[in-house]
């Protein structure tokens, strides 16, 4: 409770509306709306991370890894108003493969003032083309020759065998592909001693040494890049990654398999979460998470996708929401105080309007309870929560009395 009174002094002074905002969704938070419930979680994101930055002395390192983002969405915005919507829009696989890509990869070298001896890797060449496609992109009448090499090169990367193999372990030439329910899993076909067998392509093997785990998640780069194709379908109230996809009638639908597409089984705030997240808001997102999933540091990529099954799009390939989960999780671990960081915005629940109402008899009715703290599973003893719980008990039991 004093790091929340702390918190929302902190938003007093420095956005009078937005506390306006919040005081009044505390004190009255059956009337709050969905949509503005979902922006009294993203708007004090920016807000939040001052105040942590500020309260453990770590506004330099904060401010780093916020730079850090921003400097990767030239990537994000190029790849889908340049590469999706201009290079490869009505061009199909077959003449993407006619066009020279090694000549077109030596000429934008040239434009984009690559040495022939410079040794880039893939990933960082495509930041650097990302970053001068947008330039040109600024004046096209002036650039009308460089963007059409650009152009040409986008679809050969994308479309081409060689191309997509070339670029595999980036992000700006994938596109998503329309899913094929009967084969998920790519696989290839192999016949030894006349027997015929199914594996996975050689490139996606992963050597495992004992115990260790052979699944590192993916980068920065990569998360960003997932939380920037999701459509923020929040805004619109259509956040099925969260709430299941549902049928006519009401009910949830089902895949051709059979499966429920209930979304997240704890309603964790995932359209939220990846826009703080593409604005360069890490422990912002982090805090959104704890909100509905205080015990993140064990679901994450490792553990589940309801919530990519029921992702809004059924048709081509998901979110990959998990990535973008634990991606977040590691940045804020990262951080100077990262560990404690991770304690501090599950208590703090700034971004959740009814967590001034902590104790118990001080809900509304109807009001949800609110979660508990990463503290209460991890920091007491089975004995300690059974006397927390039969205390809010005697609490509800006194609110209730006329």
């Amino acid at each position: 409770m004093r790091l929340d009174r702390a918190f929302v002094a902190h938003l007093a002074e420095t956005d009078v509306a937005l506390h306006g905002r919040l005081t009044t969704a505390r004190h009255e938070p059956g009337a709050i709306e969905h949509r503005s419930e979902s922006d009294l979680l993203v708007d004090p994101a920016p807000h939040l991370e001052d105040f942590i930055g500020d309260l453990f002395s770590i506004t330099d390192e904060v401010r780093a890894l916020q730079a850090r983002h921003h400097e990767l969405a030239p990537l994000f915005s190029v790849k889908r108003l340049f590469v999706q919507r201009r290079a490869v829009k009505g061009l199909k696989e077959v003449d993407a493969g006619g066009l020279d890509g090694p000549g077109l990869a030596r000429e934008l070298d040239r434009l984009m003032g690559v040495t022939p001896h410079e040794e880039v890797t893939a990933p960082a060449w495509e930041r650097r083309y990302a970053e001068q496609v947008a330039n040109w992109l600024t004046d096209e009448a002036a650039n009308d020759e460089p963007l059409a090499t650009a152009q040409r090169y986008a679809a050969w990367a994308t479309l081409s065998e060689e191309g997509r193999r070339k670029h595999r372990r980036g992000v700006l030439f994938k596109v998503p592909h329309r899913l094929d329910m009967q084969h998920l899993v790519p696989v290839e076909t192999l016949v030894r001693d006349g027997v015929t067998m199914l594996r996975r392509p050689e490139q996606e093997w992963r050597r495992r040494e004992g115990f260790g785990l052979t699944d590192r998640g993916t980068d920065l780069t990569g998360a960003l890049d997932q939380a920037n194709y999701c459509i923020w379908c929040h805004n619109q109230g259509k956040d099925s990654c969260a709430t299941g996809l549902r049928e006519k009638d009401g009910a949830f639908k089902k895949t051709v398999f059979g499966v429920t597409l209930a979304g997240c089984p704890l309603e964790e705030k995932i359209s939220e979460m990846n826009l703080v997240k593409a604005r360069g808001n890490a422990i912002g997102a982090l805090a959104i998470i704890t909100v509905d999933n205080p015990l993140c540091a064990a679901t994450g990529h490792r553990i589940c996708n309801d919530c990519m099954k029921a992702c809004i799009y059924q048709r081509q390939d998901p979110v990959d929401i998990p990535q973008i989960e634990t991606r977040t999780l590691k940045d804020v671990l990262a951080l100077p105080w990262g560990f404690r960081d991770l304690f501090i915005v599950d208590p703090v629940e700034p971004t959740q309007h009814q967590a001034a109402l902590a104790e118990a008899g001080d809900r509304p009715q109807g009001a949800r309870r609110r979660p508990r703290s990463r503290r209460f599973y991890l920091g007491t003893s089975s004995a300690e929560r059974r006397a927390f719980r039969r205390r809010d008990r005697r609490a509800q039991n006194r609110a209730a009395t006329p």
